[in-house]
């Protein structure tokens, strides 16, 4: 009832196609170096999966403070669109 449908596979072959694998495969360019693409079954598997590539992610860094500073960015449009008065956040001297 719940199960996906997989596509109809055929194994046909261009008559002038001279190369590597299936010139009708669609992949996506960064498959190969994800865990988290392909036909992982269950929730736990994929959310696991999913936490091992953030965690052996080079750029994690960089990842965090883009997402700090967009979380800031819309944190501050919110509280101008609900006029809310900023002054509390400046010391009057």
């Amino acid at each position: 009832m719940f199960k996906l449908r997989r596509n109809k596979k055929f194994e046909y072959t261009p008559r002038y196609y001279k190369g590597e694998g299936s010139p009708y495969e669609i992949k996506h360019k960064f498959d190969e170096h994800r865990q988290t693409v392909g036909s992982n079954k269950g929730l736990k598997t994929k959310f696991v999966n999913a936490i091992d590539d953030y965690k052996h992610n080079e750029d994690t860094a960089g990842a965090n403070r883009r997402v700090l500073i967009i979380i800031g960015v819309l944190i501050l449009v919110f509280l101008i669109f609900i006029d809310f008065d900023l002054s509390i956040f400046f010391s009057k001297r």
